[in-house]
């Protein structure tokens, strides 16, 4: 497999294994995580193949263009940092699996949750891996929205559907901030791709606005990695399953943002705003986050803000802005990987044998689960910073570090604070192991304690293992954490020479580690009355602000959707108009518009009494709009007049379109209006009409003189109508360039036009079913006409004109269709045509009679226009083309001439079957609310109404004999 099958198959076997899990729910447990094991396994065993390459140094490259004009490609990389993080997804993740198989009870859907974990695990993987930073946008959302099912997967739980919200509107809103910075990042550098951007470090530091992209993609990083002030979202996700907990507070979901801020580091760090911002809020972080965790009493409380307090010191690592700092980032992010996911695992295991996570009714577990006990002893002790464990030796490195930063222009400043940080964070560790391990055992368990199965305490151990082996023998780690920051730094000559080992002499950050435990110890002695004082000292509740927060934005949503959306469409326009008017308004004053290039055209009398009658006609709708018939007349007399204006400018396809569109709107209003009073009540004040009157002529006023400027200018750009003269023959087969357009050039437009014609006579299909099966159903039934029917309910002449022009009708709808390509016409208006044949059948002889004529479902007929279209466009795939792309040859059969056979064609009757179908199917829903309604029909044309009786016969006609009585 070669290196772009291998990076895409990384990235997209999670989301194809997540169609799998859900499809063996009912073959067991053990199958639904089968799968999703042997799905990880495989994109781990595919990244592994590239280990050779990224210790070599090398960047393993994987691209595809998509739309290479917009920088929208789908890039891939592979590099040491990429594969660093990839292997604690993939990894972990193994064990996530399979601690997760045996932790699930068999009351939560196996395939559920293994579907959203698959989901989560490629839009990681693929953020690691994207070289695009548009595709890493796209996947860092993915993330939001699948942790988001992970967190509430028990959705019975209120604490967890809060935990899902809290987590997705924040890192939601910080995604969309970062994508404002990364935007910027990629237009001064002229390039989205990363590998790129990487390489323009003095262009886009240098540039004005790297400061503000430098805050937009912080926001980002910080929500996502729980920063203060956004910390408070991490802890409230802790109601998640504890599989999940432990997945994305060891290797995902957080790591995102500390990988961002790493992958950016080459081209962002190194300057003042940089080292003051992040480090800043790293030290705040770090120490915040330790202190919260040393007073909190349920199990994954407390390792949810040591996690917020490690991510604090890594981000702050990061914000030196030094290659050691950088390093040991890297060593910490791998140490904190192993020992926290085996704590948050061991965390569960106590729940799922005791019941509980809650620390006052725990206590002496140490003789009880033995094997439990050492697991969590081991990884709070390397979480603590004791020697021979791996989070001494980045501890080390971290004291090592803060010891020579200088933030404020105060040199003990970053040591104090670092120092007084992992004072509680090994005060908490103690506490974690001896308030919960150790001590008597108690009677008062909620269940009896004892070890779990092999499967559940095996994934932790296996970590366990390698906190122990790095810890004793770091140069294990030696040359993969190098690599890493290798990568990472960009320049192999600039990682440090410092070797890993335990003992580094008598240094400052060997007395400050000192200090920190010794005084984890000394809090763990007087921890009683801390925390009596901790319960009533007055604190801000970050979950108290948040949720204030969010009442007061949704609050003043509220307020401003209720006042411009209130469902009057004169709003909508009025607020819609003016702003247009305003915009183009600042846009002309404050423009470089030149001065006029043509002359004004003299008007003949033709042209000027049509323009006339347009007035006229307007004016009148504007004055008699109350009078629903009437205004249907004047609006098809403006109507008319346009198709009158396209003939007049050599548009006949136009003309002949609106000339059909409005002969079968018109009728079909017409049955409409037969359903809805003649006059329209009187709903606006005058100062309202008065005000809507005034907003209508400011909008026509403008753009009448936006038309009028227009015409007088020459335009600035070559207008595309040049192109499509030019290949509307050779490249589509056609001599009439607006049908080549529409079919060919434009062809996708035109595919989504008929498939929403479509919807939307479906739609009114279902009006119609709603209208006769509500409230409304019993008012139709009740209906009385505003005026007498006639008495002929289908006059003869119009049923023999209408059966004689059918056969003409279709015909003409024939050489509409056939001429399309090369003369005005097309699958559009011989639709319209044939429509208006058979609407005519319906008018003249009735909805019964030629509802009973109806062979072909209109729906089955809109289907097969939608489909026929489509598999036209399909086609052009087999040819290696894109969708709808046409072809054309001309065949001679004798004794014809030599004619043109075109796909195009093929297209054009999808369009024309999408026509008939949408205008028929529409009117057979007003006649179905005809029939509901009461009106009388008949299957017999040319019947008279029996309710007349106008015939002499019916006076003459002799009667029956009365037959007498005895």
């Amino acid at each position: 497999m070669g290196p772009v099958l291998s990076l895409f198959f990384i990235v997209a076997l999670p989301f194809l294994g997540a169609l799998v899990p859900g499809l063996m729910n009912r073959a067991g447990r053990a199958a639904c995580a089968g799968v999703t094991f042997t799905v990880t396994l495989t994109a781990f065993i595919g990244l592994l193949t590239n280990l050779p390459q990224v210790l070599r140094g090398d960047v393993v490259m994987a691209r595809v263009d998509w739309m290479p004009q917009l920088g929208l490609n789908m890039t891939l990389m592979l590099d040491g940092l990429g594969f660093f993080f990839a292997l604690l997804i993939l990894g972990i993740g193994l064990l996530i699996i399979a601690y997760a198989r045996h932790y699930l009870s068999r009351d939560d859907n196996m395939g559920q949750f293994f579907t959203y974990l698959l989901l989560f695990q490629g839009a990681m993987v693929g953020i690691v891996l994207s070289d695009n930073i548009l595709l890493l946008l796209v996947f860092w959302e993915l993330t939001s929205l699948s942790s988001f099912l992970l967190i509430g997967y028990w959705k019975h739980l209120p604490e967890g559907r809060q935990g899902a919200r809290m987590a997705l509107t924040v890192t939601g809103m910080g995604g969309l901030a970062m994508i404002g910075g990364m935007l910027i990042l990629g237009q001064i550098a002229g390039s989205y791709d990363l590998s790129v951007i990487l390489q323009n470090r003095e262009l886009i530091q240098a540039d004005p606005m790297y400061l503000p992209a430098l805050i937009l993609i912080l926001l980002g990083c910080f929500t996502k990695s729980a920063q203060f002030p956004f910390h408070f979202w991490l802890p409230h996700a802790m109601a998640a399953p504890t599989p999940v907990s432990a997945y994305l507070h060891s290797a995902t979901m957080v790591k995102a943002g500390i990988f961002l801020m790493a992958r950016m580091w080459p081209v962002l760090s190194g300057t003042p705003e940089w080292f003051v911002i992040v480090t800043t809020a790293g030290l705040i972080t770090m120490v915040l986050g330790a202190v919260i965790a040393l007073f909190k009493h349920d199990l994954k409380a407390l390792l949810a803000f040591s996690t917020v307090s490690h991510l604090g010191l890594i981000t702050m690592l990061l914000g030196t802005g030094t290659a050691f700092g950088a390093m040991a980032a890297v060593f910490h992010i791998l140490n904190h990987a192993t020992f926290k996911a085996a704590l948050f695992m061991s965390a569960g295991i106590v729940d799922h044998e005791t019941h509980t996570r809650d620390i006052r009714r725990l206590g002496g577990l140490g003789k009880l689960m033995p094997v439990t006990f050492a697991i969590v002893t081991l990884a709070a002790l390397s979480m603590a910073g004791i020697p021979f464990l791996n989070g001494f030796l980045s501890k080390e490195m971290m004291l090592e570090e803060a010891n020579h930063t200088v933030l404020f222009n105060t040199p003990w400043l970053v040591p104090a604070v670092a120092t007084f940080g992992s004072l509680f964070s090994a005060a908490y560790c103690f506490r974690l192991i001896g308030h919960t391990f150790l001590g008597p055992v108690r009677d008062d368990y909620p269940s009896n304690p004892h070890d779990p199965n092999t499967g559940l305490w095996m994934p932790p151990a296996i970590l366990v293992v390698l906190v122990v082996a790095i810890g004793v023998a770091p140069f294990l780690a030696e040359p993969f954490v190098k690599t890493v920051t290798a990568s990472l730094l960009g320049d192999a000559a600039d990682v440090p020479k410092n070797y890993f080992k335990i003992w580094h002499g008598l240094v400052p950050a060997l007395y400050m580690s000192i200090i920190a435990v010794v005084g984890g110890l000394v809090l763990m002695v007087v921890y009683n009355p801390l925390q009596k004082l901790w319960d009533v000292a007055p604190r801000p509740e970050a979950k108290t602000i948040f949720e204030a927060l969010v009442e007061a934005v949704a609050r003043s949503a509220k307020t401003v959707i209720h006042s411009s959306h209130n469902g009057a469409f004169t709003r909508y326009a009025t607020i819609a108009t003016v702003a247009i008017v305003l915009a183009g308004y600042y846009a002309w004053t404050t423009g470089t518009v030149g001065p006029a290039t043509r002359d004004i055209q003299a008007a003949g009398p033709v042209p000027l009494a049509g323009w006339a009658m347009l007035v006229a006609a307007t004016v009148g709708l504007v004055l008699l709009h109350r009078n629903r018939f009437l205004a249907l007349i004047l609006i098809g007399i403006v109507g008319l007049m346009v198709s009158v204006g396209f003939v007049y400018l050599s548009a006949p396809d136009l003309a002949m379109t609106q000339f059909t569109v409005e002969v079968v709107t018109i009728i079909l209003l017409l049955l409409a209006l037969n359903f809805l009073p003649n006059k329209t009540p009187v709903e606006s004040t005058v100062l309202r009409r008065l005000r809507d009157g005034g907003v209508a002529v400011l909008g026509g006023l403008a753009t009448f003189a936006l038309a009028y400027h227009y015409m007088l200018r020459d335009p600035v750009a070559a207008s595309i109508s040049e192109f499509h003269l030019a290949n509307s023959y050779k490249g589509g087969g056609g001599t009439n360039v607006v049908n080549v357009i529409l079919v060919d050039f434009r062809g996708f437009d035109t595919y989504g036009e008929i498939i929403v014609l479509g919807i939307a006579a479906l739609l009114i299909y279902a009006l119609t079913e709603t209208l006769l099966s509500g409230p409304v159903r019993a008012r139709l039934l009740n209906r009385v006409p505003d005026q007498p029917r006639a008495g002929d309910m289908h006059p003869m002449m119009m049923v023999v004109l209408t059966r004689v022009i059918m056969p003409v009708v279709l015909m003409v709808g024939f050489y509409i269709f056939l001429r399309g390509h090369n003369e005005p016409g097309g699958g559009f208006i011989a639709g319209l045509i044939v429509s208006i044949g058979v609407v005519m059948q319906y008018m003249a002889s009735g909805f019964n009679w030629a509802t009973a004529r109806l062979k072909y479902p209109y729906h089955g007929v809109i289907g097969a226009g939608v489909l026929v279209a489509g598999f036209t466009g399909i086609g052009s795939w087999f040819v290696a083309k894109p969708f709808l792309t046409s072809d054309f040859t001309y065949v001679r059969i004798p004794p014809f001439y030599k004619f043109e056979l075109a796909t195009a064609a093929l297209f054009d009757v999808g369009v024309f079957l999408a026509v008939v179908g949408a205008v028929m199917l529409s009117l057979e829903s007003f006649s179905r609310l005809a029939r509901r309604a009461g009106a009388q029909d008949s299957e017999h044309p040319m019947d008279i109404d029996p309710s007349r009786d106008d015939s002499d016969d019916a006076h003459n006609a002799p009667t029956a004999p009365v037959k007498e009585g005895n």
